[in-house]
This record gives C-alpha cells, sequence and structure tokens, in this order.
C-alpha cells in the first residue's frame, strides 16, 4: 500500500505542517476542517508538496528527516516542486 510523506502550508514561506498518511485525501480534509489543532491554529489549509514511498518504515524515515531539516531546505524542497506554493491536491494519485 502507497504511504504519502507531506506538507501543507498557510501561504509561500509560510507556517508548514510535515506529516505522512496511507489515505492522503482524507488527511488533507481532516487539516482543512480544523482537526488538527497545529493546522487550525496556523491556518495551514494548503496541500504544496508530496511523496509516495511503498512501505512504512521509509516513508517513516524521510518524514522524520525533513523535520529535522534547516527551513531554508524545507522551503527549497517545496519551491522546486511547486514554485508558486500552489494547491497541489488534484495531483494526489487515487
Amino acid at each position: 500500500m502507497t504511504h504519502f510523506v507531506y506538507i501543507m502550508a498557510s501561504r509561500p514561506n509560510g507556517a508548514i505542517y510535515i506529516g505522512r498518511t496511507r489515505d492522503l485525501h482524507s488527511r488533507v480534509q481532516h487539516h482543512r476542517d480544523g482537526r488538527s489543532v497545529h493546522t487550525a491554529k496556523y491556518k495551514i489549509k494548503t496541500l504544496v508538496w508530496f511523496e509516495t514511498h511503498d512501505d512504512f518504515d521509509t516513508s517513516l524515515r524521510r518524514e522524520r528527516a525533513i523535520k529535522r531539516w534547516r527551513r531554508a531546505w524545507k522551503n527549497q524542497l517545496i519551491h522546486t516542486a511547486n514554485p508558486h506554493w500552489q494547491d497541489i491536491t488534484i495531483h494526489i494519485p487515487v
């Protein structure tokens, strides 16, 4: 089963949230509905980056690694894949 590591943002270079899930569509909706304290507090509602992994352990290691990165590296990761920080929910594989 596919596992996703993802980043959501409030605005370009604004507050971000890094997470991992097996159901990215429902997890994004969860954030948008305000059911996550951090994302609700900082108005983080835009999916700006994600990648897929084939197994739990790989996705967990990747999520933890990205969370330890400097903020500039995280911004660059997003900017490289999504220069305008637009919502990419429509690109989530079914």
